[in-house]
């Protein structure tokens, strides 16, 4: 999840209170966040030079706070400390709105059709009246960044531009033009450049080179003109240095070009109900008109409050506690929702919940639900309820069943324990090397889920088998006293056309033995073990289960079988091949095998 770093004293200064370390991390865990590290500005900077040098005790104190990935309002100190006190009770829920203005007055932003091609979208605003001080201002560049690698995917989704009005001249228009023809002094320059000779300049700057494969092999380019031909921007990249805001700056004109409008949108408001708060009529946002070519128009930001209905019962029953209906309203009230009680004609209590443009987390009853639990306390939830398996609802109890897949896998994994195997835990990414060169397989790009652009290679692809995580395990505790039988129940991931999102999950269990005496006699007497206890028994006829011979190449030949279920084959098991162990860094040999146990329900 996203981690923000904010100064201690500035934060405490927001929240209007000094609180002692232990009470701060009370205070995240009631809110649903949590105090990851305390640190300093010159420690973080020791760690990145890898230096050693001690702290001199008069260092500013940082601390970072973990948020939820889909609470883009958290993403900076003014979020942060803005949702604290409506959680404490000393501030009231902010209304914002779009000031009223003219529609002969209001700034105009004409995009040109040749944009549907690379960046379809655009939506602007203005926050007039602004006072930035050094730590808000740079709290305002930092929203930017922490919106660009989160919601905006690295900027392929959506670009966020920001620039100082009092340079520019209304109407805005937003092209696509051939790099060729595109001419600007880019932000942190004085060179002009030529569009494309700026993709050549930039691929040696560390920050700015991971955006180019964005445009970089387009024919045309996005970019945001004036009135006078002054180039605003050249989106997903680089701002012109003509507009760029400064800590004088009263009046910042904001532009989200994107590949996605409902995000585009919510980038939006999420910039300029952050910082509203600055401006000199607090919480009004100017809005801009955009003009489409075939006529259309639209006016951002939408800052309307949409309202959503869920029943009383619905949340006292997913929870747990038998709430009132003030009890619950007062709960969300916290939580930035206004809530009021309504009641519906079959008598069952209705609470009616406007959601502002800050939550747009907040898309189902079930998102409601969560804030009065988190706002009630996880912990205040009485244990005997749940380890009973029982939830209340309407004033009686209701009896909750596991899903059959989560009883079966627990079910298999004490059937293993028994049988003197230990339960492992593998990541279910892995590298493209690991899930396919390393067990002598090819990858045909028919079967692995590959992830597009991985943090690190280790993270390439979703596993197609558990064997990469299991080698791994044994491969860094080879020094274990001997003999090693662990197992994992877990799922691996398969492309699959017949659904909707391209790829199904497929619950697997794998067990391997490693030592020397690891023969093919001891996996395969596990194997009918765990036969036995799903019901299965080898008849002659082979009607039920058998084992055919097989030629997988991560296996000896000649010692490994598939495992063939109604016709169709759901496992291997053998002795692992000597290349395989070689690779994994294994001296012992190991006999293994895996199983789709979800074929079985």
């Amino acid at each position: 999840m996203p981690t923000v770093s904010i100064g201690r004293d500035r934060l405490f200064e927001a929240l209007g209170k000094t609180y002692t370390q232990e009470e701060f991390e009370e205070l995240c865990f009631s809110f649903g966040i949590e105090l990851d590290d305390v640190t300093t500005e010159k420690a973080i900077m020791r760690k990145e030079k890898h230096l050693d040098e001690e702290s001199d005790g008069d260092e500013e104190v940082i601390y970072k706070i973990e948020v939820p990935a889909n609470r883009y309002d958290l993403l900076c100190l003014e979020g942060i400390a803005q949702a604290l006190r409506i959680f404490n009770w000393q501030q009231e829920i902010p209304t914002y709105k779009v000031a009223n203005i003219s529609p002969k007055s209001m700034l105009k932003m004409h995009v040109k059709p040749e944009t549907s091609s690379i960046r379809p979208y655009v939506v602007c605003a203005v926050l007039r009246g602004v006072t930035f001080d050094a730590a808000s201002y740079n709290s305002f560049i930092d929203l930017q960044d922490k919106l660009h690698q989160n919601i905006c995917r690295r900027r392929t989704l959506v670009a966020i531009g920001t620039h100082d009005l009092d340079t520019l001249h209304g109407p805005f228009t937003y092209e696509a033009l051939p790099p060729s023809s595109i001419n600007f002094v880019p932000l942190k320059q004085e060179k002009n450049f030529r569009a494309d000779e700026l993709m050549e300049f930039y691929k040696s700057d560390l920050k700015l080179k991971k955006f180019l494969h964005i445009i970089e092999n387009s024919p045309v380019f996005p970019v945001l003109y004036d009135s006078t031909r002054t180039v605003l921007s050249l989106p997903p990249i680089i701002n012109g240095a003509h507009s760029a805001i400064k800590l004088e700056t009263k009046n910042v004109f904001i532009e989200c070009t994107a590949t996605d409008l409902t995000k585009a949108k919510i980038v939006l408001n999420t910039m300029v109900t952050m910082f509203s708060e600055y401006c000199e009529r607090k919480f009004e946002i100017e809005p801009v008109e955009v003009i489409y070519s075939d006529g259309k128009s639209y006016i951002y930001p939408d800052l309307s409050v949409y309202n959503m209905e869920v029943s009383l019962s619905y949340i006292t029953g997913a929870i747990g506690v038998p709430l009132k209906a003030d009890e619950v309203t007062g709960l969300l009230n916290r939580m930035q929702l206004r809530a009021e009680k309504s009641l519906s004609d079959d008598n069952d209590s209705k609470i009616t919940v406007s959601v502002p443009p800050t939550r747009s987390d907040v898309l189902h009853p079930c998102d409601v639900m969560e804030d009065v639990a988190i706002a009630y306390g996880f912990n205040r939830v009485k244990d005997i309820a749940i380890a009973k398996g029982y939830n209340i609802s309407k004033g009686r109890a209701v009896s909750l069943k596991p899903l059959r897949l989560e009883e079966f896998s627990h079910i298999i994994r004490l059937e293993m324990a028994m049988c003197g195997f230990t339960e492992v835990l593998s990541f279910i990414l892995c590298s493209l090397n690991d899930n396919f060169a390393m067990l002598n397989r090819e990858d045909d790009k028919s079967t692995a889920v590959i992830i597009g652009n991985p943090r690190s290679s280790e993270n390439e692809t979703a596993r197609t088998s558990l064997m990469p995580g299991i080698l791994k395990t044994i491969g860094q505790n080879k020094a274990h006293p001997k003999p090693i039988k662990i197992f994992e129940v877990g799922d691996i991931v398969l492309l699959d056309n017949t659904k909707d999102v391209g790829a199904t999950n497929s619950r697997h269990l794998a067990a391997l033995y490693c030592g020397a005496t690891a023969g093919y006699e001891v996996i395969h007497g596990l194997v009918v073990r765990i036969m036995q206890v799903i019901g299965l028994v080898p008849p002659d006829d082979n009607t039920t289960y058998y084992l055919k011979p097989s030629e997988e190449p991560e296996f000896l030949l000649g010692t490994q079988a598939s495992i063939i279920y109604k016709g169709k084959q759901i496992g291997t098991s053998g002795i692992v091949h000597p290349e395989v162990l070689n690779k994994f860094d294994i001296p012992d040999p190991c006999s293994y095998f895996e199983l789709d146990i979800a074929c079985f329900l």
